[in-house]
């Protein structure tokens, strides 16, 4: 097997695939039968040259690809990746190191040590506070409310890890009600159950065991809880607070948009994406906690024949993380760091959120159409006369191949939300898409 020919392939094709963004349709020009049939068919009884199965795959899987890495993709809140990042995780699927332990990839584990340490400084959050890199928000979810369980259940004098829920103290959890559907289901895995979420803060009780969700950044309006508040009515309760801050946390990198999430500071543990806002490949979220203690003991494990720590007190990151075995993803969030910077990251921040208000301020004067939010991050959400002119509009631009954006419900009614995070997009991509949707009108 020639690897240097597959890899060029592999090479080409990424490439052709990343340059032409600008110039094709946004949305996939086959329907679920025919990827089904350009992708199934019976395993083969025999191995293929694994040239041939790359540029076969590359060929059938074409005419099903979203083109979200463009500039003129502005759904579900994904960003792209920035050149840095996509070379690096190239590299991270070669390199194929098992991030979970030391022993398995040192440059692995150093690389999410200098990468966590950075992060930590570039959000201001608590001096110390350990952290996990993880799939995704819903990962970050779990493992900073595991560790929050762990905390507030020790307090009040039980080890859930070794006596479990039955039996438990009650735990007070209050959260919003716009929450993203990623904290309900953390809580439902941690076994508290969303009938036990409240969202009254007056609820909370000195000295009983509470656990705060606070969000940074709401998935629709890009609102943020008042979380200096928040913390404070925590501090009085002795309540842990927990920040859904998966886009949002990063205007903390960003001093034009800094007071957006004043207070989060303050929190216990904070959730949030790199594969939203540093744009990096999929999948990395990335969860902080304040109290080392307890995120290891809520998360961490040990066994006979792993090989952990040792001279020098190498960071095994199976210590933080829900994962055994796992993906080295740091290597991608280092690169986008460096390439980036600590201006660049503010001005890519920032940047979106310009767009944004662009983009609100041109669809406000078609015909009928009426923005629902204030603008005050990168989200725009709109919709025009009544629910079927609203979505008659969407998929007359989704289907004509310019833009690509999300239809959502809001107060029962129908809308458009629009979220502008990826470092591609510039004026020129969010005046085609305002003038597809003036032809749409």
């Amino acid at each position: 097997m020639d690897i240097d020919e597959v890899l060029a392939a592999a090479a080409r094709i990424a490439t052709e695939w990343l340059t032409s963004l600008d110039s094709r349709p946004i949305a996939p020009a086959a329907s679920l039968a025919e990827m089904r049939e350009r992708l199934g068919g019976d395993l083969p009884e025999g191995p293929l040259p694994p040239l041939q199965v790359v540029e076969q795959l590359a060929e059938a899987a074409g005419p099903g690809l979203l083109a979200s890495p463009s500039g003129r993709f502005f759904g579900f809140v994904i960003g792209g990746g920035v050149p840095a990042a996509v070379a690096a995780d190239w590299l991270t699927a070669a390199w194929d190191q098992n991030a979970g332990l030391y022993a398995a990839g040192p440059a692995a584990s150093v690389v999410e040590e200098v990468a966590g340490g950075w992060l930590r400084d570039l959000l201001g959050l608590a001096a110390g506070s350990s952290f996990a890199f993880v799939t995704g928000c819903q990962a970050a979810h779990v493992t900073c409310l595991a560790a929050a369980r762990h905390e507030v259940l020790r307090r009040a004098g039980w080890n859930v890890e070794e006596d479990g829920l039955a039996g438990a103290p009650r735990v007070r959890v209050v959260a919003g009600a716009n929450r993203h559907v990623t904290v309900d289901r953390a809580l439902r895995l941690l076994g508290f159950g969303t009938a036990s979420v409240t969202t009254d803060l007056a609820a909370l009780v000195p000295g009983e065991p509470a656990i705060v969700c606070a969000q940074a950044g709401d998935v629709n309006t890009g609102a943020f809880d008042d979380l200096a508040a928040i913390a404070g009515r925590c501090a009085e309760a002795g309540a842990w607070m927990h920040v859904d801050g998966a886009f949002g946390l990063w205007t903390r990198a960003a001093p034009a948009l800094r007071h957006l999430a004043a207070g989060a500071e303050r929190a216990d543990s904070w959730a949030f994406d790199a594969h939203k806002w540093l744009n990096v490949p999929y999948d990395s979220g990335i969860a902080f906690c304040r109290h080392p203690e307890a995120h290891r003991a809520a998360i961490g494990v040990t066994a006979s024949y792993l090989v952990q720590g040792g001279a020098g007190a190498p960071r095994d990151q199976l210590d933080w993380t829900p994962e055994f075995s796992r993906r080295a993803r740091g290597f991608a969030v280092y690169a986008a760091l460096r390439s980036l910077g600590r201006s660049g990251v503010a001005d890519l921040v920032e940047r979106c959120c310009a767009h944004a208000r662009r983009f609100a301020e041109g669809v406000a004067a078609l015909p009928g159409c009426e923005v629902l939010d204030e603008v005050v991050l990168n989200q725009v959400l709109f919709r025009f006369a009544d629910d079927a002119a609203t979505d008659r509009v969407l998929r007359a631009v989704v289907d004509g191949g310019e833009a690509w954006m999300s239809g959502t419900t809001v107060h029962g009614r129908r809308a458009i939300r629009l979220s502008v995070i990826n470092w591609r997009t510039t004026e020129h991509d969010v005046d085609r898409a305002l003038a597809a949707f003036r032809a749409a009108v």
